[in-house]
């Protein structure tokens, strides 16, 4: 089972061990038992929601451990792991000194694709992957082609290769940690859309997480696309081994140059994919077309545009598609105009280089952060958005990290630190910002941090925003 074999691997009587009772493991687990494979799975919690699990997958037979995620079964002969569990896990190790492959389900997906199976346009990046795929999937609805937005997002990729329903082409969302269990993977096009520190805890360093998103693309058919204003990226083109007459197109928010696209006077344009493109460059959309049109949602639209002319879709689709957009919950959202000041929740913002996207959006801003820093430093968020901050309002546990940081570089911003912590002091964040904020300011949650200190997740804590806002809005009347 090496990582170049093709998909039709016998699976029947194979010792597979699936790691992790999950949104991937489960239906990891029926994939493999359905196709004869002798599955165990292993899982490291052992609370009432995974026994509940467990039961249900020993009624088939599949043979369930709770509690001992680190021991490799014996007789494995292929491990498929959650994308979340670490490389350096007991589990995996041993699987190394058996010489036992380890694949994602990613890599299962890809493995368990039929022979006429819908090619894949793959999308990676620190921040904007879940947007930039939807855009995708909409330009290629309006180009009429059947498809979907799958991976790290909506439809499982398992679920999409797998069921009854057929596909043109694949709208694949793919995270660092899928692309690190995913060694065949070999995508028609794909898009690295930035690349900046996060996840460091898991991969243990830069260079490892930048070469694992880096695996993306390997192995391209038509095109690799890159950030233009992103170094890192093209950095990884470079250094893929993709098929012969693969191209590398690169996006930028500036004039594009040949094999570009790019922005003209209000106009995303192609200087890509066009017969003349020393010459020529051909009109895709308006930036209006593009909701929300911040600068890096434009970003965005044009990395997806991109992926979708390497597929042949005509200019027309792309504005159509993005028109047709809308854009999640949670990310860049307008909320309410209360008193003269929007209030806009970016919840979705939870690492420093999505914060500084979303604060490179307005002016001037009251800012509201804080939360679980991950391993983040503020310093050069701060430094940045300085000019822009009429105010801030500090909440969460890493809150004094973001305080220190506003001190060295903003000391003449003001300044809030809200200690609360109960379900009411989003309540009180938004109260203290809307009483720093003037009319004509944006009130802005962009926390750069995660929110499992307070909340259950981004969407919770954007949720909890929304509600004071218009909590604020029906007092004012």
């Amino acid at each position: 089972m090496g990582s170049q074999e093709v998909s039709n691997v016998d699976w029947q009587g194979k010792h597979v061990t699936v790691a992790g009772l999950g949104v991937s493991g489960i239906p990891a687990a029926r994939a493999l038992h359905e196709r004869g494979a002798l599955v165990t799975v292993v899982n490291d919690g052992d609370d009432e929601r995974s026994r509940a699990q467990a039961a249900e997958l020993e009624a088939l037979g599949i043979t369930v451990r709770l509690g001992d995620g680190d021991t490799l079964p014996e007789s494995t002969e292929l491990v498929v792991t959650a994308p979340g569990w670490k490389p350096g896990k007991p589990l995996f190790q041993a699987a190394a000194e058996a010489d036992v492959p380890v694949w994602g389900d990613v890599e299962l997906a890809w493995r368990l694709r039929g022979p006429d199976a819908a090619p894949w346009l793959a999308v990676t990046g620190t921040n904007g992957k879940t947007t930039t795929v939807r855009m995708l999937a909409s330009i290629l609805e309006a180009a009429g082609l059947r498809t979907a937005a799958v991976g790290n997002i909506g439809v499982s990729l398992l679920d999409a290769v797998l069921g009854e329903e057929t596909y043109d082409v694949l709208a694949v969302e793919l995270s660092s940690y899928q692309l690190h269990w995913a060694p065949s993977l070999r995508a028609d096009s794909a898009a690295v859309l930035n690349l900046a520190p996060d996840h460091l805890d898991w991969h243990g360093s830069m260079d490892a997480y930048a070469a694992d998103k880096g695996r993306v693309y390997e192995g391209n058919r038509v095109a690799c696309v890159y950030n233009a204003q992103d170094p890192a990226t093209e950095d990884l083109v470079r250094e893929a081994d993709v098929e012969e007459g693969c191209r590398a197109i690169g996006f930028t928010l500036g004039t594009p140059g040949p094999s570009q696209l790019g922005v003209v006077d209000g106009i995303l344009v192609d200087r890509a994919f066009v017969a003349n493109r020393q010459k020529q460059a051909q009109e895709l959309a308006q930036v209006e077309d593009v909701n929300p049109s911040a600068p890096h949602n434009i970003a965005n639209a044009l990395a997806a545009a991109a992926l979708a002319r390497a597929f042949g879709v005509r200019p027309s689709a792309v504005r159509d598609g993005l028109r047709a957009f809308r854009p999640d919950a949670h990310r860049i959202e307008h909320v309410a105009d209360v008193a003269g000041v929007a209030y806009i929740d970016d919840s979705k913002a939870t690492n420093t280089h999505a914060a500084e996207a979303s604060l490179a959006a307005y002016d001037p801003i009251v800012w509201i952060a804080g939360g679980l820093a991950k391993g983040a430093t503020f310093d050069a968020l701060v430094t940045g958005a300085a000019k822009r901050l009429r105010g801030v309002v500090l909440m969460g546990a890493d809150r004094a990290l973001i305080r220190e940081a506003l001190a060295r570089h903003a000391p003449e911003v003001p300044v809030v630190d809200l200690e609360r912590t109960d379900t009411g002091a989003m309540s009180g964040a938004v109260r203290e910002a809307a009483r720093l904020a003037r009319p004509g300011d944006t009130v802005l949650l962009a926390p750069a941090c995660a929110s499992m200190d307070m909340f259950v997740n981004y969407n919770k804590r954007g949720e909890a925003f929304a509600d004071a806002v218009r909590e604020l809005a029906d007092e004012s009347g």
